[in-house]
């Protein structure tokens, strides 16, 4: 009898140290607002976690809605973890993707993207440095001038006549004023001591079309500067019809990569290039088949399917899992982690190739997110981005003009 108790007493414990570990991880990860296409209590969230009880006010939109309600998040459906706004939100349908694209993307200004000594002959001198320019710094003006292309910049530079000159950067989202007093090079040329950027090209794949709206969405995360490793600033582009014609196969420490040839078929403007993807307007409906998309917490570790582009077939389904959900993540483009399981892509590609970003991953017949990432030392396995915030972007471009929406 003393060992039943005693035995009793570890279950007892152990019990109770699950139940406590679980509730003081809810407190912790659970975020304070909770999104919801329910209106009834008793709604999982995340395993162990559900909707208590609550007198429930009717609520329209996604996240950003100011109307809502209060309730309990109960561990088990037994024990209250935390108190949060819930938002009762309005199902969204898009076209779902999977194909690829070509991206041709032209900065605002020209993007700094390395600073030099410049070999004079009084010396080597470096006045981009000695202005402040940083690199990644966006130069949209130069003596009052705006600032297009590099041809530009390097035309304001050279006609400087050894004055120094005005000029206008971007950092950060704050526009700075500083003076650049150009050196002249033993060429006779004034320079900056500067390399700068203009554009950029790529591929990448379409998350999803939201023909209702004239927007598409893709990538998952934004276009960063090779040598910077920031997104790069957008003042326009366009995005086109592209085909892959071949790959080169991941393998541990060495991501692969899609090959592919853009055509000469616009499928739409640029218009936002920021952390939860690239996002335009379509030049003209395209036809996909509509998947809902999953709100945040009904997102779940388990089985899921990607839909890629890998050869000149065109987009499949491709089994995959979540195998980690980050719920509270501040981090736009890494809220889950995906494993490729699929034996034929696992086979023929060696898992996730960059330029797969953007590939929509589908779970329980709803578009839930977007491949984003490829981890280096293992390509079976790369993050992914909840679809929930791409679609916030892309919903936050209707209405607007070109230009009004900050990427």
């Amino acid at each position: 009898m003393k060992q039943f108790f005693k035995s009793l007493s570890a279950v007892v414990l152990a019990a109770s140290v699950f139940v406590f570990s679980a509730v003081c991880y809810g407190a912790e990860r659970i975020p304070d607002t909770v999104d919801t296409v329910q209106q009834e209590a008793g709604e999982i969230l995340n395993g162990f976690f559900s909707i208590g009880n609550s007198e429930a006010v009717k609520a329209s939109g996604f996240t950003n809605s100011d109307c809502g309600y209060k309730a309990k998040i109960m561990a088990f459906e037994l024990i209250p973890v935390k108190e949060v706004t819930v938002n009762v939100a309005k199902r969204r349908y898009v076209g779902v993707g999977g194909d690829v694209f070509g991206i041709k993307l032209y900065t605002k200004g020209v993007i700094a993207v390395k600073i030099e000594s410049v070999d004079a002959s009084t010396g080597a001198q470096c006045p981009a440095q000695l202005a402040g320019i940083r690199c990644g710094d966006s130069i949209t003006h130069v003596n009052g001038s705006v600032i297009i292309n590099a041809d530009d910049f390097i035309s304001a530079v050279e006609n400087c006549e050894g004055k120094e000159i005005p000029i206008t950067v971007e950092r950060n989202g704050e526009k700075l004023n500083l003076k650049l007093a150009p050196t002249k090079s033993k060429n006779g040329k004034y320079r900056a001591g500067l390399w700068v950027r203009d554009s950029s090209a790529g591929i990448g794949t379409v998350t999803f079309y939201d023909s209702e709206n004239g927007i598409f969405a893709g990538l998952g995360h934004g276009v960063c500067d090779v040598d910077t490793g920031k997104i790069m600033p957008l003042s326009g582009g366009e995005a086109v019809k592209a085909t892959v014609n071949g790959f080169y196969k991941s393998s541990s420490g060495d991501p692969g990569e899609l090959c592919g040839i853009f055509s000469d078929a616009v499928l739409g403007s640029l218009r936002v290039n920021g952390p939860t993807g690239v996002f335009g307007e379509l030049k003209e409906k395209v036809e996909s088949k509509l998947l809902p998309v999953a709100l945040e917490t009904e997102v779940k570790e388990g089985d899921a399917q990607i839909i890629a582009t890998v050869d000149g077939n065109g987009p499949r389904y491709y089994d995959a899992q979540i195998t980690k959900i980050y719920p509270a993540s501040g981090n736009e483009e890494r809220n889950m982690i995906v494993r490729i399981t699929d034996k034929e892509l696992l086979e023929k590609t060696g898992g996730i190739l960059q330029g797969m970003s953007g590939s929509p991953i589908i779970q329980n017949s709803m578009l839930v997110g977007a491949v984003t990432h490829v981890f280096v030392n293992d390509p079976s396995q790369g993050y992914g981005i909840f679809a929930q915030r791409m679609l916030e972007t892309a919903e936050s471009l209707v209405g607007s003009s070109n230009g009004e929406e900050a990427a």
